[in-house]
């Protein structure tokens, strides 16, 4: 099955740029193209993608708005990936705290656009690594903050069993249920089940943060 792709973005020649990296993956498909943060939300419903790329910086109402309005009123069935050039903390962390399970630059390499898609389209999450840097190195309130976050994220992590710690490095990898079930050599299902335990144990509301936790406790 195509991964279907709603992609936003107030500039027509960026759009174009993005849809050709995105055409190049057989496996993907841009079903709606949105010029600004409303319109992205209309068609978010018309054509119920399995992604949402969106921009921050655009008219009518920004990527990130819209964004907590598809993740709000699609209830999972869209995943939000935010595509920008801008990588400010208050962006950075409204996005993830809003739902989004991707933040991509488009300075980043197309490879990494084409992974990142399909990672939140399988219920993954993927940073770009210039803004997982940016999260764990910024956000964390410098060298005192990191190593304080550093050991309360142990200290979250330590209640793990073995497997969901296994599991957790993989989430943090930006590895689907899939991916890890192959990798682990276990069923999908199992997978999930271990993934729910760790969001749950850890009080994390979506991989990205369950992502973070593993950066900060040193897993990855």
């Amino acid at each position: 099955m195509n991964i279907r792709v709603l992609l936003a973005d107030d500039e027509a020649t960026v759009r174009a740029g993005v849809r050709a990296i995105l055409g190049a993956d057989p496996g993907i498909e841009v079903v709606a193209e949105a010029a600004d943060g409303r319109q992205a939300v209309e068609l978010a419903h018309a054509h119920r993608p399995d992604v949402a790329l969106l921009d921050i910086r655009m008219p009518n109402l920004d990527g990130l708005a819209a964004a907590e309005e598809i993740l709000r009123t699609r209830a999972g069935e869209t995943a939000v990936a935010i595509l920008t050039t801008f990588a400010e903390d208050a962006y950075i962390a409204r996005a993830l705290s809003g739902g989004a399970t991707g933040f991509l630059l488009k300075t980043g390499d197309p490879h990494e656009l084409l992974s990142g898609v399909r990672a939140v389209a399988d219920g993954g999450a993927f940073l770009s690594p210039k803004v997982a840097r940016h999260v764990l190195t910024e956000l964390g309130g410098g060298a005192g903050g990191r190593l304080s976050r550093g050991a309360q994220a142990r200290a979250r992590t330590d209640g793990l069993t073995a497997r969901e710690r296994e599991v957790l490095a993989l989430v943090a990898r930006g590895l689907s249920n899939a991916d890890i079930a192959r990798r682990l050599h276990l069923v999908e299902g199992t997978v999930k089940g271990h993934v729910s335990a760790v969001l749950d144990r850890l009080g994390a509301e979506n991989r990205v943060q369950a992502a973070i936790v593993a950066y900060e406790a040193g897993l990855v």
